[in-house]
């Protein structure tokens, strides 16, 4: 896989539209396209223009146009119609729960998930939140709760679900070898109140367990820290290329230079040094639980 190295900046939440429907994209996602070329073959199967579908489904001829270009988000009621009307066998309700998982993703965020979907190795070490990656249901309903602006339900739950569902990557065969890094702090803040970090918890003492994951605490008291300038990611591919990824408020950075892949091989290894070893970081865990 060919890494390109790219910054986006966005002026939303990450989120790809609403449940309205009502939002066009500037550049079609890839999953928006397949999406549209589902409907429209169908259309064609049922031997209907544009404007005899857009009768049947009630909605406008740019709407239905729209949404066969790639171009616009479909609402849940247009695709509930979509399906029935078209007699679909289902197919476009299969390609629109690919759609939502993909919605559910910040639109700076998907070059790097597509490219975790193909690592061999994947090493994360985060100081703000835990990784989407070891997030409970709970947990992850407590962050997407808190982020500004209030997602819809059904973006919120977009989310929620786009999060989940890339927690099966923890135990694909063959195994991807992870290691994570997170800071005490993380988990004393208590994301959610005591009952969703004792979840929390007993999730990490689990995920810590599995043969291809190391889980290692930064303690709260560090007095040397190697991460001070902030979380990343590290990933190989399966082509043995190394890509690096950076994030702030708004936007994303998928890293591909060698001396940028350099600096933070250098920071996280001195990181794994600095922080517990992955025993001393389940007991710590397990001392943490006891006192909620």
């Amino acid at each position: 896989m060919m890494i390109r190295e790219v910054a986006v900046m966005t002026t939303g939440d990450g989120s790809t539209g609403n449940d309205s429907g009502g939002k066009e994209v500037s550049k079609p996602d890839p999953d928006l396209l397949d999406f549209g070329k589902t409907v429209k073959a169908f259309r064609k199967r049922a031997d209907w223009t544009q404007e005899e579908f857009r009768r049947r489904v009630g909605y406008s001829l740019q709407y239905v146009s729209s949404v066969e270009q790639g171009r616009r988000h479909p609402s849940a009621a247009f695709i509930r119609k979509a399906e029935e009307v078209l007699d679909a066998f289902g197919v476009i309700d299969i390609a629109a729960k690919r759609l939502t998982r993909r919605r559910g993703l910040a639109s700076w965020f998907r070059q790097w998930a597509d490219l975790e979907k193909e690592a061999i190795a994947l090493n994360t070490y985060e100081c703000r939140s835990v990784p989407g990656l070891l997030q409970t249901e709970a947990c992850a309903r407590a962050l997407v709760a808190d982020v500004l602006p209030l997602p819809s339900p059904p973006e919120a739950e977009a989310r929620i679900a786009a999060r989940i569902d890339r927690q099966a990557l923890l135990t694909r065969i063959p195994y991807t070898i992870f290691s994570f890094i997170i800071d005490e702090a993380v988990i004393l803040r208590q994301t959610g109140g005591p009952g969703v970090t004792r979840e929390l918890i007993d999730h990490l003492l689990t995920v810590g367990e599995l043969p291809n994951v190391d889980l290692q605490i930064m303690p709260l008291v560090s007095p040397h820290h190697a991460g001070l300038g902030g979380a990343f990611r590290l990933l190989e591919t399966t082509e043995h290329e190394w890509a690096g990824y950076t994030e702030g408020q708004q936007s994303g950075q998928v890293l591909a230079d060698p001396k940028d892949i350099s600096l933070l091989h250098q920071r996280y290894a001195k990181l794994r040094i600095q922080a517990l070893n992955p025993t001393d970081s389940a007991g710590l865990l397990m001392r943490l639980r006891g006192s909620l």
